[in-house]
């Protein structure tokens, strides 16, 4: 076969795909016009994940694991968009790694919508303003994002899901580097860049902002001022990168939540994780005691964080994830003999454990 016969193939193979997916879509929006008669949620973690996991699976050596992923990630997308009335908020301005986080969960074909700080979108979320929330919750080097503690503890949204994102930070501005006299960013984020930025810019003052996209845009407008932000945000407010992967820890993660209006159901399609609030008694032994039931009834802890509690001066809450679903007979077992120990037990949400 000539050249021009190979192309003429994958022209053919092009039309195909583009027919089935045509096809694809118009099943898909049968199920979405069946979801919605029987009240159903159009959104729906668990059986994305497992739908994902499975192509992954079937997928041949020559079909790397994260393309097939990405692509039906956005097959899904276009599904998913077309049934949604409302956007996806998350914590903007546009460029932070917030909305990469909700491009990354949703695909590109779901609208979202940029807000200004993490109450912001709550709220949004809550007035049904915005289908779904998308927030930051936790670093791996520095750890907890405390006003989404917060406002978990305080709202009744529920988690839904759940995205990890590989942070890389970028010393954003008009250069040159010896002329950086203030360096922003989300606090956060400089923490994270503390030791670069101890070595090169010793004498440069950190200013904290409401997020790194807010910070590349006054990077973007004075001089003397130099922004800590994704490589994303430098290239959309037309900013030069003057250093790249400054973050102290290679292996920089983000994990980020979906919050709802509605719960998840429990999932018979992937493993799930839990997360809950608790308030504990004023008794000699109450936070070993609280997590006995959780070793009793076999539900593996796997993260577990204190936090002020804002009503009452000198009291904590715990904020702890463990894998199961709350519905489930063994956490509801566990769930009881909590509350033995706690004040206060409040459900966040149960999700894919991915």
């Amino acid at each position: 076969m000539s050249l021009d016969d190979y192309r003429q193939e994958i022209d053919r193979i092009d039309r195909e795909i583009i027919r089935l997916l045509q096809e694809r879509q118009g099943f898909a929006e049968k199920i979405g016009e069946a979801k919605k008669a029987a009240g159903a949620g159009f959104y729906a973690p668990a059986r994305e994940e497992a739908l994902l996991a499975k192509l992954e699976g079937i997928a041949p050596e020559s079909l790397p694991k994260p393309a097939v992923r990405a692509i039906y990630r956005e097959i899904i997308s276009l599904s998913i968009g077309r049934q949604m009335e409302h956007p996806v908020a998350y914590l903007g301005p546009e460029g932070t790694y917030t909305q990469q986080a909700a491009l990354k969960n949703f695909g590109s074909s779901v609208p979202l919508k940029a807000l200004r700080t993490i109450p912001d979108v709550f709220a949004a979320v809550e007035r049904g303003e915005a289908a779904y929330g998308v927030i930051p919750i936790e670093n791996s080097t520095e750890g907890a994002v405390v006003h989404s503690l917060d406002m978990l503890a305080e709202s009744e949204l529920k988690i839904v899901a759940q995205v990890y994102l590989n942070i890389d930070h970028c010393l954003v501005g008009h250069g040159p580097l010896a002329a950086v006299k203030k360096v922003l960013s989300k606090d956060i984020a400089l923490a994270q860049c503390r030791s670069w930025l101890q070595r090169n810019l010793p004498e440069a003052e950190l200013i904290e902002t409401d997020s790194t996209a807010s910070a590349v845009r006054r990077a973007a407008e004075e001089n003397g001022v130099a922004a800590v932000a994704s490589a994303i945000a430098a290239t959309l407010y037309d900013v030069p990168v003057l250093a790249e992967a400054i973050q102290d820890k290679r292996d920089n993660i983000t994990r980020f939540l979906v919050v709802g209006l509605k719960p998840n159901p429990p999932s018979d399609v992937c493993a799930e994780k839990t997360s809950l609030v608790l308030s504990l008694k004023h008794e000699p032994g109450t936070l070993q005691r609280a997590l006995e039931p959780l070793s009793k009834h076999g539900l593996n802890l796997t993260r577990i964080e204190s936090r002020p509690n804002r009503r009452k001066v000198w009291e904590y809450l715990f904020f702890i994830d463990f894998i199961g679903h709350w519905e489930t007979p063994e956490v509801q077992a566990a769930v009881a003999e909590l509350r033995e120990s706690c004040d206060l037990v409040k459900w966040l949400g149960s999700y894919p454990n991915v």
